[in-house]
């Protein structure tokens, strides 16, 4: 069941953004080569912060030992409230906490381990990525991917020739993640291999206008702004038009992405009045990001991050062409053509090769990455003697008739742009928890009849078959149903198991089941007839059997409200639901 409930969700996703969008989509590997790792500034910076038992050992990630600590002091009656009162400022900036940080609060609290009551040690940080070796000698180091944006940024130039080199355009990566969580948790809240589904929208940093704006622009959503954090206010409903209008929001394209979140989420089963935007605070936002928010789901674990929408600006790709000396860059095409002047450092091959063989095509790639001021500091230098090029793992030194710096005028008809990255990231895992908590339901009056409330869309299994009795009589038409269900590929489950018909639409509602057929006595007169139940109500409607299929498909897709389907079909007034 939670296996098609997750494909389901993906499915969703797919339809919603990378149909819906016009989007490319890729499968990259899961394995990928420290270089690339390193160029993105993973393998340096990819880190969480943990204190350790100072007697036991055992580890702890300071962020949550201090968020579920601070949690307990608030809620006990005997601490103070100025206490509480400061908890509360710790608890809104705990995001944005560094090592210094978190040992100053884990001090000044007294804070200790959760288990034993142990002092705790200093934070030291601690890098999440899954290390392992390629080839036959090991020499080669490689992560399992952290997330799954690198492939996509590393394809770059592909996808570009793909979109006929035009922007902007966008790029979908659905696959497994992981990370070496320090004490992995909460179900499928904090694991170490999960479901990412991410989108790469490349868009001209000096345009991020997106033409389908002002579809959503009304769509209000519940934002908690980085300055209602630092002030201690609430999240507020805003208009994501006048969010981005005001420059709460850096710009369109991430406003937009922001808006089909949430559109999204509330249509796989995410209850909109516990869902908010939190915007990343300056000092938790990442050196290069423009913006940052993440959509939270308030879930019996407290606010919970399942997607991040980030202006990533062009760090990614920059850092990916400086690492390898690949442009990855876009032609962006000029009103009118315009004269430039340029500079550019000319080696003569033939020299460079004699006197350095193999470093060679390492020394042309490096003048190739050198701006026009380093040329121009080149040929001051050149001048007088030699110049000194740095290559990855060493230097050497070049005179004068090993390279020539030439100067002019040029008309050029575009210009290079490295494109801006906006980046939508989902968790599917974290996005179905919180599916599974908001559709849990009690039956008014009788908290022990529990149910979960799917949307038809995502539910595992659309319809039950139910026959009201177990006789060889109904065989056939129960048959029938089936292969009207097989039709529109919609997955049943026939329950003919002993236990009353009550007993039967309980067991159906409690696994999700939206819909049920049941088949009774009155069904075996012509044409076939049965009746299609609806779990959330208990309603039920009479149809005939060669069109049970089309209306629970309608149901399912949408297409037909429950509403509509009562004002269309007679309603079925069941005497048997209660037993």
């Amino acid at each position: 069941m939670g296996c098609e409930l997750e494909q389901n969700i993906i499915s969703e996703w797919k339809k919603h953004f990378i149909l819906k969008e016009r989007m490319l989509q890729v499968k990259c590997s899961s394995l990928t080569p420290e270089p690339v790792l390193r160029a993105s500034g993973h393998v340096d910076r990819f880190i969480d912060w943990m204190v350790k038992d100072l007697k036991t050992g055992e580890c702890f990630r300071a962020d949550h030992l201090i968020k579920n600590t601070a949690e307990k002091m608030q809620a006990d009656p005997n601490v103070p409230a100025e206490t509480k009162e400061q908890l509360t400022d710790v608890l809104a900036q705990l995001e944005g906490f560094d090592d210094k940080d978190m040992h100053k609060v884990i001090t000044t609290f007294n804070m200790k381990s959760p288990i034993t009551g142990n002092d705790l040690s200093e934070a030291v940080d601690f890098n999440l990525m899954f290390g392992t070796q390629i080839g036959p000698t090991g020499d080669f180091k490689a992560f399992l991917r952290p997330e799954t944006a690198q492939g996509i940024f590393v394809n770059f130039k592909r996808l570009l020739e793909f979109n006929q080199g035009r922007l902007p355009f966008a790029a979908a990566q659905i696959g497994l993640g992981f990370r070496n969580e320090i004490s992995p948790r909460q179900g499928l809240i904090r694991v170490r291999e999960f479901t990412m589904c991410e989108i790469e929208h490349f868009v001209d940093p000096a345009d991020k206008s997106f033409p389908k704006f002002a579809k959503v622009a009304d769509l209000k959503l519940n934002l908690f702004s980085a300055c209602d954090q630092m002030d201690g206010k609430p999240a507020k409903p805003m208009a994501i038009g006048e969010a981005v209008q005001k420059g709460i929001i850096a710009n369109e394209t991430l406003g937009y992405y922001m808006a089909r979140c949430q559109e999204f989420l509330v249509k796989v089963g995410v209850d909109p009045l516990r869902t908010r935007f939190r915007q990343h605070l300056s000092n938790e936002m990442a050196h290069y990001a423009q913006d940052c928010w993440d959509a939270e789901i308030l879930t019996s674990y407290g606010w919970i991050e399942c997607v991040g929408n980030a202006d990533r600006a062009c760090y990614d790709l920059q850092q990916h062409e400086k690492a390898t000396g690949v442009k990855l860059v876009a032609e962006k095409k000029l009103s009118e053509p315009r004269v430039v002047n340029f500079v550019q450092a000319a080696p003569n091959m033939a020299v460079i090769g004699k006197t350095y063989k193999k470093e060679a095509k390492k020394i042309q790639v490096a003048l190739e990455q050198l701006s026009e001021s380093e040329v121009e500091e080149l040929g001051k230098q050149i001048q007088n003697g030699i110049y000194k090029l740095k290559l990855e793992d060493s230097e050497v030194e070049l005179k004068k008739e090993m390279i020539n710096v030439k100067r002019g005028e040029k008309k050029v008809h575009v210009e290079e742009v490295t494109p801006s990255v906006i980046e939508p990231s989902y968790g599917i895992g974290r996005i179905m928890h919180a599916v599974f908590e908001h559709s849990f339901r009690q039956r008014e009056g009788d908290e022990q009849r529990t149910y979960l409330a799917f949307p038809p869309l995502v539910a595992p299994i659309k319809c039950s078959i139910l026959p009201i009795f177990a006789t060889k009589k109904l065989d056939p038409i129960i048959e029938a149903v089936e292969e009207q269900m097989d039709t529109f590929d919609l997955a049943c489950k026939v329950d003919d198991s002993s236990g009353s018909i009550g007993k039967r639409y309980a067991r159906t509602d409690e696994i999700g089941i939206p819909f049920g057929v049941t088949v009774d006595f009155e069904s075996e007169e012509k044409p076939w007839t049965v009746t299609v139940r609806h779990a959330e109500s208990c309603e039920q409607i009479r149809v005939k059997v060669d069109e049970v299929g089309m209306i629970i498909n309608s149901l399912v897709k949408g297409y037909l409200s429950w509403s509509a389907a009562k004002e269309k079909y007679p309603v079925f007034e069941s005497k048997n639901e209660e037993k």
